[in-house]
């Protein structure tokens, strides 16, 4: 960002490139643009320090699904014709049928395990938007919770981590879902180290 006397007057672009403006607005976290962006010296100390204790850590791991059919649940059972249903395009929300589920999760989590039994939110985006996938195929989008950003032992996600959740993950939504792991043909897996480093969004 370029300032002068307390005021925001414009952005350097990676190549160079000054951009003057009288306004100027950030899409970047807060820890980002205030302790990264801006040069320490044109901000007040109290209001950096308060910055830097914003603890932003996420507990949420998002996992990008590929299938060759919709999942068929067992409380709505799809379509003989495989027609989407109405339900099919909405929030999906597993394990959550009570509140000691989910507080098992946090639980879990907090102590550095990812869950055993995570909140799954699934979406199918692809019931809504056909050109996200091709024909018969769809896009499943999870978002779950609780995991940890550093595991227990102060261990890093590492590539068999991230696929054992995911398993897990998938262990769980074949519960309600007979047939869901066998229709899956891609899956990308974003633990929240993996959302703050792609994404810039500190914590995950």
């Amino acid at each position: 960002l370029l300032g002068r006397a307390g005021e925001a007057q414009g952005v350097v672009l990676q190549d160079g490139t000054e951009v003057r403006s009288k306004l100027v607005l950030s899409n970047a976290s807060p820890q980002i643009t205030f302790l990264e962006l801006i040069p320490q010296e044109q901000l007040p100390k109290d209001f950096v320090q308060r910055i830097q204790q914003l603890d932003t850590r996420s507990p949420v791991t998002k996992i990008n699904v590929a299938v060759d059919r919709l999942p068929s649940f067992l409380a709505a059972p799809n379509a003989h014709d495989g027609q989407a249903l109405p339900h099919h395009q909405c929030s999906i929300h597993l394990n959550c049928e009570g509140t000691q589920l989910l507080h098992q999760a946090f639980t879990e989590a907090a102590q550095g395990h990812p869950s055993s039994r995570p909140m799954i939110e699934l979406c199918i985006p692809s019931v809504l938007d056909p050109g996200l996938a091709p024909p018969g195929c769809h896009v499943v989008s999870l978002f779950t919770q609780y995991t940890p950003s550093v595991l227990a032992g102060e261990r890093c996600w590492d590539e068999q981590a991230r696929n054992a959740y995911a398993d897990t993950v998938f262990d769980c939504i074949e519960d309600y879902a007979p047939g869901f792991k066998a229709s899956v043909i891609g899956r990308d897996i974003l633990t929240p180290p993996d959302l703050e480093r792609i994404f810039g969004l500190p914590g995950g």
